[in-house]
């Protein structure tokens, strides 16, 4: 990457401050766009969902693999439920969504308490063997009393196809709100698609282990026997493992990580962070990580920047630690900062070979938290800093009165924050594609196609407050 003008600016630079030049181009279509991740994690588009309880769960783990994404599950997570969520996730169809699940005795109340719990809008009604006797979505809750039995209101004809059946053809089979029930050899129900998800199936390659299992990620403190931690996670068969803290350039991270590397033996990747400068990088590159994770206080939840004046603006920070990170051997994930696809591109033109998203995927389906409705009947759900007093009362729940009172003086974090869910984009299968959309066409721009070539090729402008808002759309 190089800057327009031949010189790097003398001021540290935040995504917002730049701008991608687009340059002579041989790469004829954003398909021909190749955005398989440098960094050994597996993942074959550049988006990692962030270890925010807010955020990452089995559901986003299994929705964002299957497109060829990566999640870090949250540290505060047990390991001996991290294994349960871990052997959940690599049980999972590697095409076919998992499907909602109720009989026909139940009820339509049953019905609308899960259909938000995944964006395909259907449950699907199976008898005692686990055979489908029908679907029933919103449509057909509606008008209805809430105790009438699925029975009555179900659509007793879905279209069921073999599982083995290949997505262009589930996708020519089905059509508009319609769903395609996968059935096993024995004519069970063993996967769903809608006719969004077969297309998704042709364009995304699932982040999948040497066994054709998803992948997904883990996280680890640096507090307590983080070696037996990092045992018991690689034995649950996590596929990389992320040792977290907000100051990742200490000596208590650097002997964490020693420790979780000896455990690890170069089995899995191991990221750690987080840090803003090249020494850093070389720090925990020489104690071990194959990852750095980059950023201190971007994070829309982090109020670490107001609180304490520490931090970096993030495209600065991304670009001296990818440098780095070359010369140490090392990757880069952009941890923070990004609010738009522009910014995604942004940070791989600045060498990340990863981002790391938290915020923007908690307003979605798949994350954790339930869905809410706000006074206008907006849907929402809550996100919360892992600095935050709700964060660190969860985290030390196991601790003394006094201690845990303590440690909640000292915060970092916004503990509620509402996340509305786009209507256009209320899934993060939707939320995947804008940002896989906007880095394939920045990278024709760029004439990139790879990862690699976008950063080698990159030039990047600095602009003024009003050359960022001009490039905003208006009127909408």
């Amino acid at each position: 990457m190089r800057f327009l003008d031949g010189h790097s600016p003398q001021a540290d630079l935040t995504y917002d401050d730049v701008f991608l030049v687009p340059s002579r181009s041989a790469v004829a279509s954003r398909f021909d766009v190749d955005l398989r991740t440098p960094d050994g994690s597996g993942a074959t588009v550049p988006v990692v969902a962030a270890n925010m309880t807010s955020v990452a769960g089995r559901r986003m783990a299994e929705t964002l693999a299957r497109r060829g994404a990566l999640t870090v599950l949250p540290q505060d997570v047990a390991p001996e439920a991290v294994a349960e969520i871990v052997a959940w996730i690599k049980s999972r169809h590697p095409v076919w969504d998992t499907p909602l699940t109720l009989h026909i005795g139940d009820a339509v109340a049953d019905a609308l308490n899960l259909l938000p719990k995944r964006a395909h809008g259907a449950v699907v009604v199976v008898d005692d063997e686990g055979r489908p006797v029908g679907t029933v979505d919103e449509a057909r809750c509606h008008g209805v009393d809430r105790f009438t039995r699925l029975a009555d209101v179900l659509d007793p004809h879905p279209v069921v196809l073999p599982l083995t059946t290949p997505p262009r053809e589930v996708f020519e089979s089905i059509s508009g709100m319609q769903v395609a029930l996968g059935l096993d050899a024995d004519g069970r129900l063993a996967g769903l698609l809608t006719a969004l998800g077969a297309l998704r199936a042709g364009i995304y390659t699932p982040t999948v282990d040497r066994g054709g299992r998803l992948r997904t990620a883990a996280a680890i403190g640096i507090n307590g026997d983080v070696e037996a931690k990092a045992s018991a996670l690689l034995a649950a068969g996590v596929d990389v493992l992320v040792v977290d803290t907000a100051h990742g350039h200490q000596q208590k991270m650097i002997d964490a990580l020693r420790a979780v590397a000896k455990a690890v033996a170069g089995a899995v990747p191991v990221a750690a962070g987080n840090v803003v400068t090249a020494a850093g990088v070389h720090d925990l590159a020489a104690a071990g990580a194959d990852i750095v994770k980059v950023g201190v206080g971007p994070g829309a939840m982090c109020t670490t920047r107001m609180m304490t004046g520490v931090g970096r603006p993030q495209f600065s920070a991304v670009l001296e630690c990818a440098e780095a990170g070359r010369e140490a051997g090392v990757a880069v994930w952009a941890d923070g900062g990004v609010r738009h696809p522009r910014d995604v591109a942004l940070a791989l033109a600045a060498g990340a070979a990863n981002v790391m998203i938290g915020s923007w995927l908690a307003g979605t389906y798949e994350s954790p938290g339930d869905l809410l409705r706000d006074e206008a009947g907006r849907a929402y759900k809550e996100s919360f800093g892992m600095a935050s007093k709700r964060a660190v009362g969860a985290r030390t729940r196991g601790e003394s009165p006094f201690d845990r009172a303590r440690k909640a003086l000292f915060e970092e974090g916004i503990s509620s924050s509402r996340q509305l869910l786009d209507p256009a984009r209320s899934g993060v299968e939707d939320v995947l594609d804008s940002i896989c959309s906007g880095v394939r066409s920045a990278c024709t721009y760029v004439g990139a196609g790879t990862l690699a070539e976008l950063h080698e090729r990159a030039v990047v402008g600095v602009q003024t407050v009003a050359g960022f808002t001009e490039g905003t759309p208006h009127g909408l």
